[in-house]
């Protein structure tokens, strides 16, 4: 009896189609790859204004001192303690989950002072968006320190 319901399941299981990943939209990258350069430049402007609309509000932001939320997210880019001279991103890759859901990764370096210090770089980024009241909104970001 064993026998018969697993040859019943796996003949089933063969007239299923089989699950394809999501293909990612070509409109849909070249928007997130706008977003994440115009929050470099956001960044660098201390435009705390950008961000406000930028992040979703549940966003997490995971750095060295743990997660942190979109409120102090949106206070320490307001805020005049970090300098960021220039920065550079490079070799985008989305990967778009579901309709609603994607996954930025890409290099990024920086030269940025905080309170006189130098901030680790270069990075690789990681930048979850999600599709929500008519806008793609940032939820989750993080920075892995790489070598040069």
């Amino acid at each position: 009896m064993l026998r018969l319901v697993c040859l019943l399941s796996l003949a089933l299981a063969a007239t299923l189609p089989a699950q394809r990943p999501y293909q990612t939209d070509s409109t849909v990258a070249k928007t997130l790859i706008a977003l994440e350069q115009r929050s470099w430049r956001a960044w660098q402007d201390r435009d705390s204004t950008f961000f406000r609309h930028f992040l979703s509000e549940d966003h997490v932001e995971v750095g060295t001192g743990g997660p942190t939320g979109k409120a102090a997210v949106v206070a320490g880019v307001g805020d005049r303690a970090c300098v960021v001279r220039e920065f550079r991103t490079e070799r985008f890759h989305v990967t778009q989950f579901a309709a609603n859901t994607a996954l930025v990764v890409y290099r990024a370096a920086q030269l940025t002072l905080c309170h006189g210090k130098k901030i680790p770089s270069p990075v690789w980024v990681s930048s979850l968006y999600v599709f929500r009241d008519g806008r793609w909104q940032n939820a989750a970001y993080q920075q892995t320190l790489t070598p040069p």
